[in-house]
């Protein structure tokens, strides 16, 4: 089975992603994760990538897709995976579509978690970060001892800039603005499978696992 996970910043995809491989018995491909693995291992398309970021660039769509491609031919890549972070735009999924038409593969389900803004702003802007030992800490879901120090070194507790209300909401504009023809991209296609992702990770979990039986 072929999957593609999409939802915004705080979603819980990663979680998510992590559950479905072992339930599934196939691997989680993580566009991110991959591209600095293929630059640290020095591959042939690693490096090429590496060249791009070395200048400060983006790296281009076709690299990104023949290192994804590279990727899907691995033997544990033969029952299916899931892949989160690619694609994130129509540009990438239309590379999608041409690299699994050249696997003789196919996506299945595009797994879409959805949640209200206010919830992921909560949860995204509550993170704290000890400036001494770097131990992170959520002041809702797990909140330290004292707001404003670390349970382990008593460090000071800070809000990464990365954190903040105002650029929480700038990246959930980005998301939406590239995200929301993605979704249109793959409703037309019938593969969208949209999963309400309020609660637990266990009532997300299953709700996933529903509409994949």
């Amino acid at each position: 089975m072929n999957l593609i996970l999409l939802g915004p910043p705080g979603a819980g995809k990663k979680t998510q992603a992590e559950m479905l491989a072992g339930a599934l018995d196939i691997p989680k491909i993580n566009a991110g994760e991959l591209l600095r693995a293929v630059v640290k291992e020095r591959t042939s398309w690693g490096q090429e990538a590496k060249a791009y970021i070395d200048q400060g660039r983006s790296v281009p769509d076709e690299v990104v897709g023949e290192i994804i491609q590279e990727r899907l031919r691995g033997p544990d890549c033969r029952n299916g995976s899931i892949l989160d972070g690619f694609p994130r735009t129509i540009r990438q999924a239309q590379t999608l579509d041409a690299i699994m038409a050249n696997l003789h593969k196919a996506i299945d389900h595009v797994l879409s978690i959805e949640m209200e803004k206010g919830e992921l702003i909560k949860r995204l802007s509550g993170w704290r970060v000890c400036r001494q030992c770097g131990r992170r800490y959520h002041v809702i879901f797990d909140p330290p001892l004292n707001i404003n120090s670390c349970d382990q070194c008593r460090g000071e507790l800070i809000q990464r800039e990365d954190d903040h209300e105002e650029a929480v909401r700038k990246r959930l504009e980005v998301y939406d603005a590239e995200t929301f023809p993605l979704s249109q991209y793959y409703k037309e296609k019938n593969l969208i499978r949209s999963i309400n992702g309020q609660g637990g990770i266990q009532q997300i979990f299953e709700r996933i696992k529903s509409v994949l039986t």
